[in-house]
């Protein structure tokens, strides 16, 4: 009877070692796939959501960075004729991988059908029309055959992918536009710099920053550059100061030695509104007497108040000539023709 018992017993053992282990496995691999499930639905990878399906009420949009508007005045357009509406999202996701042809930045816009107004393609609104443009001239030349010739490939793999048809306006028309803007634009490109060199013993990357730091500079998003900010949001800052940027790399800032800075007014990037050459140069006479410094030219030779005034008067006349052509410094057509 013993002997029985001793064998149920031990059957019973093995079904529930059975059981367990049947068990456990299962809820590992539930487990595992739980968390998978979980992981997909915070951070979905691009270009595996749909872009025709509506994002969940309970998930963040997605941030789309500001883009320039297109221009006629500065961009060659290309109207992309559309034979039905299209959604944003249905846009987004097939939009060119680079926005650059060359050296030359080009935009895609739609034309909402909610509100008439053209835009770059948002999430949620439907299009009625699309227009491509190329930037006819920036700080690396005019527009040419060749990167012309790459916007216009980019454009039509573009509209092949969205069911759009492109009305490419003709190569030598356009690269005669572009070379026509780049004549008006190249001797206007303003960018005014000073040395400020010591008289003495050399800086220290601390001693430069904290002088910097009084009169409304702050470090910039690169080694050896300090910059002071526009009061407009976003928009590029008024004045940059520059030095060695291995210096500022150094262990220890405290002992890197700097002997000169440059000081660096890039004129067409902000309004006369805002009198950028007057704190260029009071920022430039007011570190130079902080720090004991001369403020030289390219040459080495100290700069007058008569050549700075003399320079004062020549902005005036580009600041008049720039907004005659409706370039006016400071505005979007000004910062991205004087940029790249």
């Amino acid at each position: 009877m013993s002997l029985t018992w001793a064998l149920l017993a031990l059957a019973a053992l093995v079904l529930v070692v059975i059981a367990v282990q049947g068990y456990w496995p299962l809820r590992r691999g539930g487990g595992e796939r739980t968390r998978t499930v979980q992981a997909q639905r915070s951070e979905p990878p691009l270009g595996e959501v749909d872009a025709q399906d509506a994002v969940p009420s309970d998930m963040p949009r997605p941030i789309m960075r500001a883009q320039p508007r297109l221009d006629a005045l500065i961009d060659a357009l290309v109207p992309l004729l559309l034979e039905q509406q299209v959604t944003g999202e249905f846009v987004i996701l097939h939009l060119p991988a680079s926005h650059r042809a060359g050296s030359k930045p080009f935009y895609i816009e739609g034309l909402s059908a909610d509100n008439g107004q053209w835009e770059p393609p948002q999430p949620g609104q439907r299009y009625a029309e699309l227009q491509a443009g190329v930037q006819l001239v920036n700080r690396g030349g005019a527009l040419n055959e060749i990167e012309y010739s790459e916007f216009v490939q980019k454009v039509q793999a573009f509209a092949d992918a969205v069911g759009a048809t492109p009305e490419v306006p003709d190569m030598l028309d356009v690269v005669a536009r572009a070379r026509e803007l780049d004549a008006f634009v190249s001797p206007r490109d303003a960018q005014l710099s000073v040395t400020l060199r010591s008289d003495a013993v050399a800086w220290s990357v601390g001693y430069l920053h904290q002088c910097a730091q009084r009169h409304g500079f702050v470090p910039g998003n690169v080694p050896g550059r300090l910059v002071r900010p526009s009061a407009e949001a976003g928009a590029p800052p008024v004045l940059t100061l520059a030095f060695d940027p291995q210096a500022a790399l150094a262990d220890d800032p405290q002992k890197a030695a700097v002997r000169e800075v440059q000081l660096n007014l890039d004129v067409p990037q902000t309004p006369a509104s805002a009198e950028p050459f007057p704190a260029w140069h009071d920022a430039a006479r007011q570190l130079a007497d902080e720090m004991a410094a001369t403020v030289v030219d390219d040459f080495g030779e100290p700069i007058t108040l008569h050549a700075f005034a003399a320079i004062g008067k020549e902005l005036e006349q580009l600041y008049d000539q720039l907004a005659a052509h409706d370039l006016a410094a400071g505005s979007a057509a000004a910062r991205r023709l004087f940029s790249g």
